[in-house]
């Protein structure tokens, strides 16, 4: 069961979520998608780990060969290769190795080279394997390293698998819950928590992917993000209070269901409300 957790921005709770979850589901398997800012592994603190470097192919340029001609500049849409004084330049950063260019040239002077974009780390954490992806700085894109954590656990559907997601609803998110079996949108109670999750909800519903809602940070008083599940139907999986201790640990870094039984019974409620979902 490959479970994925997001949010329409950074700070919901996503990643309290998958990490309590999976540490819940104790043989479990723990997928850090949020590639430009992991931080999965600084609570499971993982052992033994092992790290693959992830690479792409870009475009290397023969201009012995190249007549000027421009189409590969002109097919380009990210202007990632500039022909300057007689010499045709390829940027590397904002290349997003579709080959186009090289396919196109009808001289034959563009070839592909690889360039390492990131890479995976695998560990674990008592009896959760934990995945991490790291994007360099300054890449283009990081689906290449969310297609290389996903493609590896692809076949042990025996076991739980919770995809932390990036925040928002761009290209990375719709990555990393293109084979989910079910999605958990982490929603904050506020108005602007309201925005964020109608833009999750949106993109789920697109993708006829099967949702409910962990409303986080809950207060007495009204909350606009409930509101908005009661009135879209949205099946609400459970609530997390506005806890200061709750806060406390997750600021430590440590894992509250590991730190505490109430916690524990916590989120063994909601792993239980979204399995009898799937």
């Amino acid at each position: 069961m490959r479970i994925a957790v997001l949010s329409g921005k950074g700070g919901t709770g996503k990643t309290l979520v998958s990490v309590n979850l999976a540490a819940t589901a104790k043989m479990s398997i723990y997928i850090d998608c949020d590639v430009e800012e992991p931080n999965g592994y600084l609570f499971f603190k993982p052992e033994d780990v092992q790290e693959e470097a992830i690479s792409v192919k870009i475009p290397k340029v023969d201009n012995e060969l190249c007549n000027g001609c421009r189409k590969c500049i002109g097919f380009c849409k990210f202007n990632a290769l500039a022909y300057i004084k007689d010499k045709l330049i390829v940027f590397d950063e904002v290349c997003h190795s579709c080959s186009g260019c090289v396919m196109l040239c009808p001289e034959k002077a563009l070839s592909e080279k690889e360039k390492i974009i990131g890479r995976v780390q695998k560990g674990t954490s008592d009896q959760v394997a934990v995945y991490t992806g790291i994007l360099n700085v300054g890449e283009a894109s990081g689906i290449p390293v969310i297609k290389k954590l996903l493609v590896e656990n692809k076949l042990k559907a025996d076991k739980h698998t919770f995809i932390d997601c990036p925040p928002g609803s761009a290209c990375t998110v719709i990555e990393s819950i293109k084979d989910a079996d079910y999605c958990i949108l982490v929603a904050e109670p506020t108005l602007f928590g309201v925005h964020n999750l109608n833009m999750v909800y949106e993109l789920v519903r697109l993708f006829g992917k099967q949702y409910g809602v962990i409303l986080n940070k809950c207060l007495e008083e009204e909350n606009p993000a409930e509101k908005f599940c009661l009135e879209k139907n949205i099946k609400i999986l459970g609530r997390i209070p506005f806890d200061t201790e709750l806060g406390t640990l997750n600021s430590n870094a440590e894992i509250a269901v590991r730190k505490s039984e109430k916690y524990l019974d916590m989120f063994s409620l909601l792993l239980e409300a979204v399995t009898r979902e799937v």
